[in-house]
């Protein structure tokens, strides 16, 4: 059971689109996890031309078969990508049995869905079966003067809803097939063909920027929650996570702010394991500087630039980026958001922050956001994830177990 997603890195419609995020995570990314997610796939494949994209595949634990460059233009079916990945494989001694071919271009693919397409054409159903959603829309063509003509019903006939059956819409999310005869067939759709309906929200196809913004707003209602947080260091803002954004101001200009003990209970947690802590704040203040200095972490203030000052600090620290959580919650966080692998909101930020996080936290700035947070990195140390650990292809040794 072989996973093959093609991701090339140019795009016209939406520039870089297999990198933009969707819920704080790249569009590649996604396809990965929902493969990694089933429970049928053995193998997930990236085929790409893009050094960023094999780069973030890699990360998400994704193998990469390198996509020569007369095969990544415009004018290149995703059917030559896929039969060259497979090609790849057979030269390591995979032998694809059942093929899953994913567009990262659908970024709500359940692998749910997956495993039941599989079932299909593993079972000898079908040879083919692709996603699709139930369609009862009346579909027109135009000709060439303009002339509207109905296209799957008689114009002077407007059947009830309940008294026409239901056509079904390609969303282009998932193919599954026979790996072989699709060798010999060359095209996705061969034989038996057949489909799995899928939930509405998971047809969205993203080809253009209002899309991709559609995409971005389903996510911040559907899956910003967490089991855990797999990171190595964990930054954050000050105003308004560790602090409620609101201050008591005295008459000699001193500011006073509120903070949560069971924040400095959680930062002590993730010192005593050995997780850096950064606070980087805009603003140059005693109140973060006295904070810093009684959680015992690094702080870093008066910075306008804080996604550059963000690279510093993990260069500093040798820490990759991917592996660096950052909750915000304000316009002057979004730098730092779009850089990190966790992405982190707390409740009532801007919405484009919301946008921009893979997480959004159920407790609001200065009254545990920061404790939540770092009770899910904890939580990742104890019980590992192990759709993160890397899966090599075998070599011929390896799989015959000679």
């Amino acid at each position: 059971m072989v996973a093959v997603i093609p991701a090339r890195g140019g795009s016209k419609g939406v520039p870089r689109k297999n990198v933009r995020r969707v819920g704080g995570i790249p569009l590649v990314a996604r396809a990965i996890a929902a493969a990694q997610s089933s429970a049928s796939i053995d193998l997930v494949v990236v085929s790409t031309d893009d050094e960023q994209i094999a780069a973030i595949a890699k990360e998400w634990g994704a193998d990469v078969v390198t996509r020569p460059a007369a095969l990544a233009g415009d004018t290149a079916s995703s059917e030559s990508a896929v039969l060259h990945a497979l090609e790849v494989l057979d030269g390591v001694g995979v032998d694809a049995g059942i093929l899953v071919f994913l567009q990262p271009t659908s970024p709500f693919i359940d692998s749910r869905d997956l495993d039941a397409a599989i079932d299909l054409v593993t079972r000898g159903a079908h040879d083919c079966v692709f996603s699709a959603v139930e369609s009862y829309g009346f579909l027109w063509a135009v000709d060439d003067v303009g002339t509207a003509r109905g296209v799957n019903h008689d114009s002077s006939v407007r059947p009830r809803r309940q008294d026409r059956e239901p056509h079904y819409l390609e969303t282009g999310a998932f193919y599954v097939m026979d790996a072989h005869r699709f060798r010999s067939a060359r095209h996705r759709f061969f034989g038996r063909v057949g489909l799995v309906e899928v939930a509405e929200h998971t047809a969205i196809e993203i080809d253009s920027e209002e899309q991709l913004a559609m995409a971005q707003a389903i996510a911040v209602q559907r899956d910003h929650s967490a089991e855990s947080v797999d990171a190595a260091a964990v930054v954050t803002d000050f105003d308004g996570v560790h602090t409620d954004d609101t201050a008591l101001l005295g008459a000699d200009g001193r500011e006073l702010v509120r903070v949560s003990r069971s924040d400095g209970m959680g930062i002590a947690r993730l010192r005593d394991a050995g997780i850096p802590v950064l606070i980087l704040s805009t603003e140059t203040n005693p109140v973060v500087t006295a904070r810093a200095r009684k959680l015992r972490v690094d702080v870093r203030q008066g910075v306008d630039d804080k996604a550059t000052a963000l690279r510093e600090w993990a260069a500093d620290h040798a820490i990759a980026l991917t592996r660096i959580a950052y909750v915000g919650n304000d316009i002057n966080d979004l730098g730092c958001l779009e850089l990190v692998g966790w992405p982190i909101a707390v409740p009532g930020s801007d919405p484009l922050v919301l946008a921009a996080a893979r997480v959004t936290l159920s407790r609001p700035g200065g009254r545990g956001a920061v404790r939540e947070l770092a009770d899910l990195v904890l939580r990742s140390i104890r019980d590992p994830d192990p759709t993160t650990a890397r899966h090599d292809i075998p070599s011929r040794t390896e799989r015959h177990g000679s």
